[in-house]
């Protein structure tokens, strides 16, 4: 990273030549289902900057949706992980384990809220994790049926899709889903009908009316929530919300899941989300972020819990491979020592004053959201609340176009989403935000 110059460069036209041809290349070889936001194909990055095959240097808004906060190339993940590749690069865990895997568990122990004995298991990706956060409440409480809520996303695998509210891109076309899934209302501030000061005590009400009524609270092993719905829209739901559902859960033997694969290790300026309102999970599922841009997950929870399954009954392949440790414990040794949530607090700071005084001047911003480094603006066409889902796409595309890797999101596609590395100097957020503003007054 200390090579790699902070700064925008724009020396061809996005895509380049060399981008264009490589994503011919690409159209040959990969299945067309496997879709790229930005075709610009990346030679290094660092810091909050990419850098592609044509000698552009783009400004990183996306952070590899939420997974690079330490930066691509943080130096302790680099180093770390660089030794491990040197000693042996798998033995997998369940034949011979390796002391790299405790200590990620022992570091999630420490880091994860509540001061209940916790055990972790450590698997691939977030849909992994979720899943068998699943498995895990089934076995400890005997019953099938789990509650998640509209607007979430929990993953692409079979369960993982029937979790997931939104249909196109991810589930259309691939089903039949899992069974015993429910789903109910999440408090959606800025959508909620009878408006955001009712959002909160209205939303827990019908989700656990829904849930008696339809399910039986006896029947539910789980209820999986993200503390701010990433996919959906970066959706914090309303002051009140997650507090009375972990209650609900709480008193029913249901286990509380937090999904904290987007939101966690420092994304919203706490290590987790869930901090926000003193909410404990049960178990809190972690991916994204835990691993300096390698592929980890994480299950960690109450040790009764944790314990349920039986020997053998979790794992994987290459769950907690000793490379991907090296890189967590690397990653969680660079949040600490640069203070990453006052970071991230610190950008969201910024970035809300500036995305606000935008929405001041432009009618098509119906809300500007989000917590930390988490932070969204969801378009909608002027003077209603109707999603605008092509200004999302042309803004992007402006943005794209000045050399500022910025996502969509959202239940309706009408979301702009900004996931900066943590580590972004302000020179080159202000940058950024100065392309988005840019962006806006050309539509």
């Amino acid at each position: 990273m200390s090579e790699l110059a902070q700064e925008r460069r724009l020396v061809t036209s996005i895509p380049g030549p060399k981008s264009q041809a490589l994503l011919a290349r690409k159209a040959a070889a990969v299945a067309d289902g496997v879709g790229v936001t930005l075709p610009v194909f990346v030679t290094r990055a660092g810091g909050g900057v990419v850098e592609d095959v044509d000698g552009n240097s783009l400004i990183d808004f996306g952070s590899g949706i939420a997974v690079t906060s330490v930066g691509n190339s943080a130096a302790a993940v680099v180093r770390r992980a660089s030794a491990q590749l040197a000693d042996f690069t798998h033995t997998c865990f369940m034949v011979t384990p390796y002391e790299s895997y405790v200590e990620v568990a022992e570091a999630l122990a420490e880091l994860t809220p509540g001061d209940h004995a916790k055990k972790s298991a450590l698997f691939n990706s977030g849909a992994e994790a979720v899943e068998n956060a699943v498995k895990i409440a089934r076995s400890y409480t005997r019953r099938t049926a789990v509650v998640v809520f509209d607007h979430g996303y929990h993953g692409r695998t079979n369960l993982t899709m029937a979790l997931t509210a939104k249909n196109m891109p991810y589930k259309e076309g691939f089903g039949p889903f899992a069974p015993e899934v429910y789903r109910v209302p999440l408090a959606y501030p800025y959508r909620w009908l009878t408006g955001a000061e009712n959002c909160a005590q209205e939303a827990a009400a019908q989700a656990i009316d829904q849930i008696n009524k339809q399910v039986g609270a006896h029947n539910v092993a789980a209820i999986v929530i993200e503390p701010i719905a990433g996919e959906g829209g970066f959706i914090e739901p309303a002051k009140g919300f997650l507090p009375a559902i972990a209650q609900f859960a709480k008193d029913n033997g249901i286990v509380f899941v937090a999904d904290e694969i987007q939101t966690g290790f420092c994304r919203t300026g706490q290590w987790f989300a869930c901090e926000d309102e003193g909410v404990v999970p049960d178990l809190i599922t972690t991916a994204k972020g835990i691993a300096g841009g390698l592929p980890l997950a994480a299950v960690t929870g109450r040790a009764e819990i944790m314990d349920a399954a039986h020997a053998g009954g979790l794992g994987g392949t290459y769950g907690g491979n000793p490379v991907a440790c090296a890189a967590a414990l690397g990653a969680i040794e660079t949040m600490k020592e640069l203070d990453l949530p006052a970071k991230a607090r610190r950008i969201g700071e910024i970035m809300l004053g500036r995305l606000r005084a935008i929405q001041e001047k432009y009618e098509i911003v119906g809300d500007v959201r989000g917590r930390g480094a988490m932070i969204a603006v969801e378009l909608v066409e002027p003077g209603t609340k109707t999603p605008n889902a092509a200004a999302a796409g042309a803004l992007a595309k402006a943005c794209h176009a000045e050399g500022l890797v910025v996502l969509t999101a959202g239940t309706y596609g009408n979301v702009l989403r900004f996931l900066p590395p943590l580590v972004i100097g302000e020179d080159l957020l202000n940058e950024g935000l100065d392309i988005i503003e840019g962006a806006f007054a050309g539509l």
